[in-house]
């Protein structure tokens, strides 16, 4: 019988429980520890045999996990856990700074190879399966426009943004592709969009008592770098309502190519994404590119990897055989 996988999660916050859950899911995996900054003792898993270490402690447990998968977020905690942490593991993480994929490519790309590792960056939707889509769409179609659309689906960083303001007791912020922008692209037009025109906001906010819902609603859709260049709409509901109808984390979206093929015949690919849980489905995609991570580290392979390194014929816990059989 083949070994199970070991994976450890480091950090358990919503990525770090929807990856826990997906690990049930895999019945060629064994989540075997989760390392956290809080007090272990506070940490309360979905499966209460796991055992539960400070973060402090994670260089202690290298001969007994394959794959350590990173749930920290992207602006603070991977810069500098994901170099660290790829001396000592194979890793799978889910940094989203566009920008800076490069550099950190480059940051885990050295400790990686230098203590013989596979550090695989960037792993999630976006970046991730729609990075893979946007190159399918490139690739097949040259003459063409990749077009991405978020949404609809609550946006965290937004959403912070606007429980900031002034007289906000809780909100929440969607981010809505534009069906009209859209509906174009799936025509063939191949228009050029501006920022306004692919996507709009929608705000739902509880107020502070004795706020004034006009002024509140002006610092919002005034806010630069955030709702200033979109189509913003600000509801305002009670606290109750909130509660009930805003607590979960759906998100989504579409990437369309559109192109031409021969001299003049017109052809669009799209791949679309609803997803009830943002966290849960970034963590199922997580838990698939570990196998894949465990793969290659079995096979010899070391350094910095994204998705565009990985055959897809990893993710699945099929044999070759099997899969040419029931899904080529």
């Amino acid at each position: 019988m083949t070994a199970l996988i070991r994976v450890g999660i480091a950090g358990y916050g919503n990525l770090g429980r929807g990856v826990e859950a997906a690990i049930q899911q895999n019945s060629d995996m064994q989540l075997v520890a989760v390392f956290s900054r809080r007090e272990p003792t506070s940490v309360t898993l979905l499966n209460a045999e796991v055992p539960v270490y400070a973060m402090a402690e994670v260089e202690q447990h290298q001969a007994n996990i394959d794959v350590m998968i990173l749930c920290g977020g992207s602006k603070t905690d991977l810069p500098e856990q994901g170099p660290y942490l790829a001396q000592f593991f194979n890793t799978v993480d889910s940094f989203d700074t566009h920008a800076k994929v490069n550099e950190y490519h480059a940051a885990l790309d050295t400790p990686a190879k230098k203590t013989g590792h596979v550090a695989l960056l960037s792993v999630g939707w976006d970046p991730g399966l729609f990075s893979l889509n946007r190159l399918f769409g490139e690739a097949i179609l040259p003459q063409g426009e990749t077009y991405t659309f978020w949404g609809k689906g609550l946006s965290q960083g937004h959403s912070d943004a606007v429980r900031r303001v002034a007289g906000v007791k809780k909100a929440v912020q969607y981010t809505l592709p534009n069906a009209d922008a859209i509906a174009r692209v799936r025509n063939g037009e191949q228009p050029v969009l501006s920022t306004r025109e692919k996507h709009n906001r929608e705000c739902y906010v509880v107020l502070s008592q004795g706020a004034d819902a006009e002024t509140v609603c002006n610092s919002i859709v005034t806010m630069p770098d955030y709702f200033a260049d979109f189509d913003t709409v600000v509801n305002f509901i009670d606290e109750t309502t909130f509660d009930k109808e805003h607590n979960n984390m759906p998100h989504g979206g579409f990437v369309i190519r559109s192109g031409v093929s021969g001299t003049s015949s017109k052809q669009t690919i799209e791949y679309s994404l609803k997803l009830d849980s943002n966290p849960e489905f970034t963590a199922s995609v997580l838990v698939a590119y570990a196998r894949a991570v465990h793969r290659l580290a079995c096979a010899g392979e070391v350094g910095a990897k994204t998705v565009f390194d990985i055959a897809p014929g990893l993710l699945s816990p099929k044999s070759p055989a099997q899969l040419r059989k029931e899904l080529l």
